[in-house]
């Protein structure tokens, strides 16, 4: 599936630590952008219907045990069909010596081959699992992403509500920041989603009246982190008097991004409110919920226990 994001040939191959046998010209900026990976065993014996050369392509064990039963002409023609289509690259697994006729047609079709000591189950598995990830959908939000025990905690609302100065007070209090001003989000393989901040303004806050921080370097590498899953969203906006805010909490409520519903609340900010002790008991209240337990239900129930045990005590006294 070709995605609308792409990721670099080079970063792959850094990343995997994959050898390079032979490099075609400008392999490092070569764009991926499809996540699907191929092993090209039918193709191998010509068959080349439904072949999409977008992929990167995969030779293990089972391909090369093949290609050694052919005749050198044989592979070299197998091998030309097949390094003609337009592919990115071609890997072998499991550190396998190339075929001759392989880089000569490599050499002959400029294309990218690399190599893994890595199985080809383990290689391709790696390689598609990371491939989803740098292709995933993916927004940028303006808020603060914070992480408050355990649970990623993306704090919104209009500027100057106090989002900032409530993340430096949560890492004072030994929580981490994420990201603050700027916040790239995508979806997870399992349709969750991950925070993490650009990388030009990673670590810094800007905190009105004092200007921007480094909060890696002020408060230490414990403080950071560089990413994190949002597990819920909280909406910071100014006191309204008169209006209605969830008291009790059995109403569940969720913001929709990319998606993909997260649990949220609105939390009203006027002076007097510690906000940074408000999330950390939100964070932990939402952690609650996801291991089966609701305060608000709990509390609903009991008074509902207590107005039957009353109204029933009344008519029998009746």
């Amino acid at each position: 599936m070709e995605s609308l994001y792409s990721v670099k040939l080079g970063e792959v191959i850094k990343k995997f630590h994959l050898e390079v046998l032979r490099g075609g010209e400008g392999y490092e900026d070569l764009p991926i952008r499809t996540e699907d990976v191929n092993r090209p065993g039918l193709q191998l014996t010509g068959f080349f219907d439904y072949f999409d050369p977008r992929r990167l392509q995969v030779i293990g064990r089972v391909e090369a045990t093949y290609l050694d039963g052919l005749t050198p002409d044989q592979r070299r023609e197998r091998f030309e069909r097949l390094l003609s289509q337009d592919i990115p690259a071609l890997i072998i697994s499991r550190g396998i010596e190339p075929f001759p006729e392989c880089m000569e047609m490599a050499v002959k079709y400029d294309r990218t081959v690399l190599r893994s000591q890595d199985t080809t189950s383990v290689l391709m598995s790696t390689i598609i699992a990371s491939l989803k990830s740098y292709l995933a959908p993916r927004i940028t939000r303006h808020g603060v992403l914070v992480e408050v025990y355990g649970e990623g905690v993306l704090l919104l609302g209009e500027s100057g509500v106090g989002k900032s100065e409530t993340a430096i007070e949560l890492v004072k209090r030994g929580h981490r920041l994420i990201a603050d001003d700027a916040v790239e989000i995508k979806q997870t393989v399992t349709r969750g989603l991950v925070g993490t901040a650009p990388e030009l303004i990673r670590h810094y806050i800007e905190l009105r009246g004092i200007g921007v921080i480094d909060v890696r370097r002020l408060f230490g590498m414990s403080a950071v982190k560089e990413e994190a899953e949002i597990d819920m969203v909280i909406n910071l906006e100014q006191w309204k008097d008169g209006a209605m805010y969830d008291r009790l909490g059995l109403e569940n409520l969720y913001t929709t991004i990319l998606d993909v519903q997260v649990p949220s609340l609105t939390v009203p900010v006027k002076p007097g409110r510690n906000l940074a002790v408000i999330i950390e008991v939100a964070a932990m209240n939402n952690r609650h919920k996801k291991m089966g337990y609701n305060a608000a239900l709990e509390f609903t129930k009991q008074i509902n226990e207590h107005f039957d045990q009353a109204m029933s005590a009344q008519m029998n006294g009746q």
